[in-house]
């Protein structure tokens, strides 16, 4: 992966987040932290969707919150400083799980479904996971997301995935709509 993909999110450690807390002008701390994260959010849009949604959902929240005046400073600040430790750890999923970053991301995108994870459980969620990427990687073509036949057979792959793991057929089509959008973000981070 390139270095421009991975966020910093060594700035966005313990004793950093100790400081901010610390910080005379909350409004000043607000904004930083406001903006750090928001920068490492955006590194998810490159590779994991699901998880970037999921962040820039839970921040636009928190800021919208405080714009409102519905909560107060220092409590923004705590949400924030959560966040970020949330981040750090879905930073480091990977490394537990033992799956990649395209694998994690392909996971992400079929354990979305909540009924998909009960049903199926993580296990098999990260085989399907390690077998999409393997698919996809190998039929992946330069030009494949421009030319319509080469997606139909990407989308064809894909379910034939699903259905041979018995992904919940009434969440089939979330899940591939989700698998597809991230496999373009594969194939741009890959060519990029």
């Amino acid at each position: 992966m390139c270095p421009a993909c991975i966020p910093c999110i060594a700035i966005l450690s313990d004793e950093f987040m100790e400081e901010v807390k610390g910080m005379k002008q909350k409004n000043l701390a607000v904004e930083l932290l406001s903006r750090l994260l928001k920068g490492n959010i955006k590194a998810f849009s490159r590779r994991n969707l699901v998880q970037f949604r999921k962040f820039s959902e839970m921040l636009e929240s928190s800021i919208r919150k405080y714009q409102n005046r519905a909560i107060e400073t220092t409590q923004i600040i705590m949400e924030l400083i959560e966040l970020a430790k949330e981040i750090n750890a879905a930073e480091k999923r990977g490394e537990k799980t033992g799956l990649t970053q395209d694998e994690l991301a392909f996971y992400d995108a079929l354990a979305e479904n909540e009924s998909a994870r009960e049903v199926m459980g993580d296990e098999i969620l990260m085989q399907i996971a390690k077998d999409l990427t393997v698919s996809i990687k190998k039929n992946l073509s330069v030009d494949w997301a421009i030319r319509d036949n080469v997606q139909a057979k990407m989308r064809m792959i894909v379910k034939r995935l699903l259905k041979k793991y018995g992904y919940p057929p009434d969440k089939t089509e979330r899940a591939l709509d989700v698998v597809m959008e991230q496999t373009k973000k594969m194939c741009e981070n890959d060519s990029g």
